[in-house]
């Protein structure tokens, strides 16, 4: 089946949408957009999906694995099952966008809103980049139809004026989650809870990462327990743990028992360990193939967008299960050997028996373990030989420079 990168939204609403395992989710309904201040394009921020009791959910975008004529395919079958609720900022594109009155702008004339063609970017992200727009007609005629790029239309741009919550949402909405990060420390703190409660589960998840753990804790206190939840779910895992660590007991355990089981069963287990040692600032969710894995099919696992750099330059070979902790560790492969070898060829073939970190390891060690072998990821492993998470360069940094160090990165 054909994937595609360009559809428009009214052919995608009532398609199913399916797990990876072909389990059906439920049906699209609609698509969420963030609105610009500027003429810019539109990002998608994921797809309304009636699930099997009627319910309406958030799907994010960059859960989707791909859009085929006849269904939408998602990279995880955990999803957040809480009901939708649109938040400030964000504008449902049936539900709102159609019928929206335009100017087009090379002729001057009004016209109305009919459909949105949405297109996925070379880094993974969809856009909304053309509109169907029909112009009045008259008495038992139809109007003329034309599809121009979102550009050539005016109307639907969010006001320039004011400090509206609205407006600095779209102002920041382009911003990647370090700079949006230093750009929330410098709001007043009233309007800077404003704007956190605005953004979105999985964009708040990405800018909380990269805030100092004081204001993760002070910021995640302003949510209600079941959003601060939500968040927690969105974020890497690691990120989870090290923020809940900052928190009392209490407080700790009460979210992890709103958390899906799934997605805190990973955060639990990262928890046990000591802060300053490889178990410690791991990931729980590299990239796990099993023996029988095509070398095609890791290169398809490690295009993910979110995926970091370090993460997606190696794949770790394991026995069932899949899920950190694994069943047997077999090694790992390099990406840039991958890309030598013949796409159809097995993975297990072309691994690297290096010696993997224990997770007690201290934080030294690995330093010196990444030093030695100059690598930018390495697999965390087990007395049982099972393989249990992955440490990232950047986790080695973040854990290596000064407790303040983002906020001397912002003063800079």
């Amino acid at each position: 089946m054909t994937t595609v990168t360009r559809a428009y939204v009214s052919r995608l609403a009532g398609l199913t949408v399916f797990d990876p395992n072909g389990d059906r989710v439920g049906k699209v309904r609609d698509a969420v957009v963030a609105l610009r201040v500027d003429s810019g394009c539109p990002r998608v921020l994921g797809l309304v999906v009636e699930v099997v009791t009627r319910r309406r959910i958030f799907v994010p975008m960059g859960r989707v694995t791909s859009v085929d004529p006849g269904s939408v395919v998602l990279s995880s079958g955990t999803i957040n099952l809480k009901r939708f609720e649109q938040r400030r900022g964000e504008t449902l594109v049936l539900g709102e966008l159609l019928d929206r009155t335009v100017t087009i702008t090379e002729s001057g004339r009004r016209a109305a809103v009919v459909d949105a063609g949405i297109e996925q970017t070379r880094t993974g992200e969809w856009q909304i980049t053309r509109l169907a727009v029909q112009e009045p007609g008259r008495i038992g005629r139809r109007g003329q139809l034309h599809q121009l790029a979102w550009d050539e239309v005016s109307g639907l741009a969010l006001p320039q004026s004011g400090q509206g919550t609205e407006t600095l949402i779209a102002t920041y909405r382009e911003l990647n989650a370090a700079d949006l990060a230093h750009a929330l420390q410098d709001l007043p703190i009233k309007r800077r809870h404003e704007v956190a409660e605005a953004l979105d589960d999985e964009r708040l998840a990405d800018v909380l990462g990269e805030l100092p753990e004081a204001e993760q804790v002070t910021i995640l206190g302003t949510l209600e327990e079941a959003r601060a939840a939500d968040v927690l779910e969105e974020m890497d895992p690691d990120d989870a743990a090290d923020l809940l660590a900052e928190l009392s007991n209490v407080d700790r355990n009460r979210l992890l028992e709103l958390m899906e089981p799934d997605e805190a069963a990973p955060v639990r287990q990262l928890l046990q360990y000591s802060e300053d040692t490889a178990g410690g600032i791991m990931t729980s969710e590299p990239v796990i193939l099993t023996p029988d894995a095509t070398i095609a099919e890791a290169l398809a696992r490690v295009r993910a967008p979110e995926l970091t750099p370090a993460l997606a330059s190696q794949v770790y070979v394991c026995r069932p299960p899949s899920a950190t902790p694994t069943g047997r560790y077999l090694g790992l492969a390099h990406i840039q050997r991958l890309l030598r070898e013949p796409p159809s060829s097995l993975v297990s073939g072309v691994l690297d028996d290096l010696e993997p970190l224990r997770p007690e390891a201290p934080l030294a060690e690995v330093t010196h373990y990444f030093a030695t072998y100059n690598l930018v990821a390495a697999p965390v492993v087990d007395d049982q030989g099972r393989l249990v998470g992955a440490v990232s360069v950047d986790d080695v940094l973040d854990h290596l420079l000064p407790e303040d160090w983002r906020e001397r990165a912002r003063r800079g």
